[in-house]
């Protein structure tokens, strides 16, 4: 740990002086919200990997704060186990989707339109991409991914960054936000 600040204004003083390789924001704190100082940091282009954490009632701030930049998610009683294994996917460039809250954050997709920048009519999809995505918005990782279909995880890792691509998105979250919005899963 580099630092820890006590308020959101802080946060967004402190990180571009800390520089961390991975940020554990929560959504609800005093001065300025962790979702103001994500947006904030993504528009000055200093925002790096972040992990959102969250309650069960906070399913809108975090399609807000995945919107704004954020990597994914975790719930705030998660184990010691599951919070190192985030910290290691985000800062090695994945995104974390929890599976035990995705299908109820993302019911919540449907009112939402996304505003980051992607391609308006995506290249299609291969029946391999479209499985490998349809596991990608339940929240399974790579390895998972892999496991299921009895395939390499290099193999699912070269789908994932084919999806990326045609998809015209960043990350693995985006590209589960564009599916839904594009009724793709």
């Amino acid at each position: 740990m580099v630092a820890e600040a006590s308020d959101g204004r802080q946060a967004l003083d402190l990180l571009p002086e800390v520089k961390p390789d991975v940020v554990l924001m929560d959504m609800r704190m005093p001065v300025m919200s962790g979702l103001e100082a994500l947006q904030a940091l993504s528009a000055r282009g200093d925002l790096p990997p972040t992990i959102i954490l969250t309650t069960f009632d906070d399913d809108q701030l975090v399609l807000a704060g995945i919107k704004a930049g954020a990597r994914g998610y975790l719930l705030k009683d998660v184990s010691l186990d599951q919070l190192v294994d985030a910290i290691q996917a985000v800062a090695g460039g994945g995104s974390l989707v929890q599976p035990a809250v995705t299908q109820r954050l993302l019911s919540g997709l449907e009112q939402m339109h996304n505003e980051f920048v992607s391609l308006d009519r995506p290249d299609p999809l291969t029946d391999r991409e479209t499985e490998i995505l349809r596991l990608m918005s339940g929240g399974f990782s790579n390895k998972e991914i892999a496991n299921s279909l009895g395939v390499a995880e290099g193999t699912v890792k070269n789908h994932v960054s084919n999806i990326l691509s045609k998809l015209g998105v960043r990350d693995r979250t985006r590209a589960v936000l564009k599916a839904f919005e594009l009724k793709l899963v």
